[in-house]
């Protein structure tokens, strides 16, 4: 690799834990995005790319992909940042992707601290560090007068942590390239797969009457006990068809059907009249989403009793990801271990255990997509989310081999 390439990274290191801070700053929870990808535009202006700030999709709402977002803020004045370097023509393009927006946390959170080589606060691994590994590797290319081939565009998006919307709209606008690195936290682990997630919201209607009473009365906690035996026997049969994958050894770390939040009842002396189930289901590359949904509906609809089959109704218009897997095999795959390699670490390919917005670029871009990036995703979504900046100098180091690999 070269020296002058990793050195220059290296000395940028401070610059990198500053502009992480920076970000972090930014509250850029979901309808909160405009702040930081106005100050990344004229940030990466600066630095001599020529960003663009793209709305959304006029019709995404209408999309079979999209996510409903509750409390909604629609989407004026909100964009997806996007910048585009263009190669000297001959080489294969790249995509690579991140995404700007956080999960809500306490305020002190959104104020960054720099201890021992660690930036700490909200986004720093979830993803607002790969923002700057991103630009620290494409700066250091530019500045060591490395011109790859290839076209790279590079996509700071919103809204994924709802559910991958920002993503979404970048590939209906048509972005294309011959393949895709979505940034997360892998730990360096290359993802050409990723496990699908989705949520479900059960509700199921009794007969309220006083306790005194209760035979007069069918109780819906009662009945949602009965589905949730249903539910727990699923997720075996499930489990039982998800064990051959290489790239998911462990597939109980996977497949699980979660119950996330119950609510029944009106009073403690009263047969609950309503219970309302909400919950996920994650599940491995072997099944489609349709499947899934159709396997639960008939799971409640040959198990449940009569009472329950006329009285239940079972919603998954909240966050519906498909899970994904190409190739490992795949060029993109090996040219990025062949980075990974080259900056002394030995490449693991496997399975992510998680669900991002990769599986859109793979299904609906149909693209080659992995996922990959520095920092540990133990940290994502935590009170002490952290990344050292050690890591995302050696992400840049690879991303930047990876480019002059792939894109030459």
């Amino acid at each position: 690799m070269d020296t002058n390439l990793t050195s220059l990274i290296d000395h940028r290191s401070d610059q990198a834990a500053a502009l992480l801070a920076r970000l972090i700053s930014f509250p850029s929870t979901a309808g909160n995005e405009r702040e930081i990808q106005q100050f990344l535009a004229e940030y990466t202006g600066e630095l001599g790319f020529e960003p663009r700030l793209v709305p959304i999709y006029r019709n995404i709402e209408s999309d079979a992909d999209y996510t409903p977002v509750p409390n909604h803020k629609g989407y004026h004045d909100r964009r997806n940042l996007v910048l585009a370097v263009e190669g000297k023509g001959g080489g294969r393009s790249i995509i690579l992707n991140t995404h700007v927006d956080v999960v809500p946390g306490p305020d002190e959170l959104f104020q960054p601290r720099i201890e021992n080589g660690t930036v700490y606060g909200r986004g720093a691994v979830d993803a607002k560090g790969h923002v700057v590994t991103i630009l620290l590797a494409l700066s250091a290319l530019k500045d060591t007068g490395i011109r790859l081939s290839g076209d790279v565009i590079v996509q700071f998006v919103i809204e994924e942590e709802a559910g991958g919307n920002g993503a979404l709209s970048v590939i209906l606008d048509g972005m294309r390239a011959d393949g895709v690195i979505v940034m997360e936290s892998t730990d360096f682990c290359i993802h050409p797969a990723g496990r699908g997630a989705v949520w479900f919201k059960l509700t199921i209607e009794g007969k309220s009457t006083h306790m005194g009473r209760w035979k007069d009365g069918v109780n819906a906690i009662e009945k949602m006990v009965g589905a949730i035996h249903i539910l727990q026997d699923y997720e075996q049969e499930l489990l039982a068809q998800s064990g051959n994958d290489p790239l998911f050894p462990d597939p109980a770390a996977n497949v699980k059907v979660n119950f996330g939040q119950i609510q029944g009842g009106e009073w403690p002396s009263m047969v609950a009249g309503k219970c309302v189930l909400e919950g996920g289901i994650g599940f491995l590359p072997n099944k489609r989403l349709a499947e899934i949904r159709e396997e639960v509906q008939q799971a409640l609809e040959s198990r449940a009793d009569e009472w329950t089959r006329q009285h239940y109704s079972l919603d998954f218009s909240r966050l519906h990801n498909e899970a994904y897997r190409m190739d490992p095999d795949d060029a993109i795959v090996k040219t990025l271990a062949e980075s990974v390699k080259t900056c002394g670490l030995i490449p693991n390919i496997t399975g992510m255990t998680a669900s991002c917005d990769a599986r859109l670029f793979w299904h609906r871009g149909r693209m080659p997509t992995v996922v990959f990036g520095p920092g540990k995703f133990p940290y994502a979504h935590a009170l002490d989310e952290q990344i050292s900046i050690a890591d995302i100098t050696t992400g840049a180091k690879i991303l930047a081999d990876f480019l002059i690999r792939w894109c030459q």
